[in-house]
């Protein structure tokens, strides 16, 4: 089963860089296309920091952290200690994401973004941003509202 999430993943790293790949292809730097009109587009930015483009250009410090999030987020799901799909699939986003993110660092030393969110204002974001956000929202809502009742119902 833990070879699902593994999948999930890779689904994940897939879908991120093959965004980024189309986005880099046919858009201009700091080219914005609306998609679904007020609602959202994508504009072609490069990143060099962490999220919000914070810590600019401290490549290593983002090799470190992502190396370090990938070996937790494998422990996690190859150790399946949970026993939860919500638990896994967190952590599946997770790992997608992170690795999404470090290929861009690695191979290009920025990450590319493309997705904006045009009725609100907020932050350029890619696929692998996304899958990080959501799956550490489910592995929170995990742990705060079936962890407990698990470890209860094994009692």
């Amino acid at each position: 089963m833990q070879f699902l999430y593994l999948i999930i993943s890779l689904f994940i790293v897939l879908l991120d860089q093959g965004l980024k790949s189309f986005i880099a292809g046919n858009y201009q730097l700091g080219e914005t296309q609306q998609i679904i009109p007020h609602v959202f587009s994508f504009t072609y930015v490069q990143n060099d920091g962490a999220a919000w483009n914070i810590l600019p250009g401290q490549m290593g410090l983002f090799y470190l952290i992502s190396i370090i999030a990938i070996v937790i987020c494998l422990y996690y799901l190859l150790r399946n200690n949970f026993h939860s799909k919500l638990f896994d699939s967190g952590v599946a986003l997770v790992l997608g994401g992170i690795i999404g993110n470090l290929i861009d660092r690695i191979h290009l030393k920025y990450v590319i973004d493309m997705i904006q969110v045009d009725f609100i204002h907020f932050n350029i974001f890619n696929i692998a941003d996304s899958a990080i956000t959501i799956g550490i929202i489910l592995v929170f809502i995990y742990l705060l509202f079936f962890d407990e009742s698990e470890k209860n119902d094994v009692k």
